[in-house]
């Protein structure tokens, strides 16, 4: 990988993710930028290019969170700096990654870098993904009740990740249809769930109000 273009990413491009919600801190974009450059390592793709959307995937998020997968698109593709490692069809292949990794899509990616940085992002493991739709909650809607904020917290999670959710898995990957399949297990459990929503909740508030 040329260290020319991870020095520029990690100087310019990894602390837009500071402003951001906690569920999308840099300490997101850089696990999922780990995770996408192991998964690289199964197909006959450039790690440079990996990289770069991975890095770039969420950095739409100041246009809001519907669109925000467009938004880092379109970062991508207009930032001259790239230019000098990259060709224009290069660009255009990772910008279509970009746009393409958000997990209610319902056509597979245009390419196997979307499928690669959308898998990524998926880290589904039930602890991060409790953790981080609490820290949303709590970002995106403070002035909701903590009863609010448990009904939201169930309803995201039964809408992406329950029986007939609209996650999408695009790579094959035994070990996270388990994990899916045991994060399944416990949004039946409603007493289970409250209870983590409640450790959560109390933890994420401590962050921020001390007490």
């Amino acid at each position: 990988m040329r260290p020319e273009l991870i020095a520029y990413i990690e100087r310019e491009i990894l602390p837009r993710y500071d402003r951001f919600d906690r569920a999308h801190r840099r300490d997101h974009a850089e696990q999922v930028i780990r995770e996408s450059l192991r998964l690289a390592e199964g197909y006959e793709v450039s790690r440079d290019m990996v990289y770069t959307i991975a890095a770039y995937h969420d950095t739409g998020l100041d246009a809001g969170r519907e669109c925000h997968h467009l938004r880092s698109g379109e970062i991508l593709r207009t930032d001259p700096c790239l230019r000098q490692w990259f060709n224009a069809e290069q660009i255009e292949l990772m910008a279509q990654a970009a746009e393409d990794h958000r997990a209610s899509r319902n056509e597979a990616p245009r390419s196997i870098y979307g499928c690669i940085v959308a898998e990524a992002d998926r880290a589904l493991i039930p602890e991060m993904i409790l953790q981080r739709t609490v820290q949303y909650g709590l970002s995106h809607e403070p002035e909701k009740s903590r009863e609010e904020q448990f009904a939201r917290f169930m309803e995201h999670l039964t809408v992406k990740y329950g029986e007939g959710g609209y996650l999408k898995m695009w790579l094959p990957n035994p070990a996270k249809e388990e994990r899916l399949a045991q994060l399944r297990r416990l949004i039946a459990d409603r007493e289970a769930l409250r209870a983590h929503f409640d450790r959560l909740y109390q933890q994420e508030r401590s962050k921020t109000t001390g007490a």
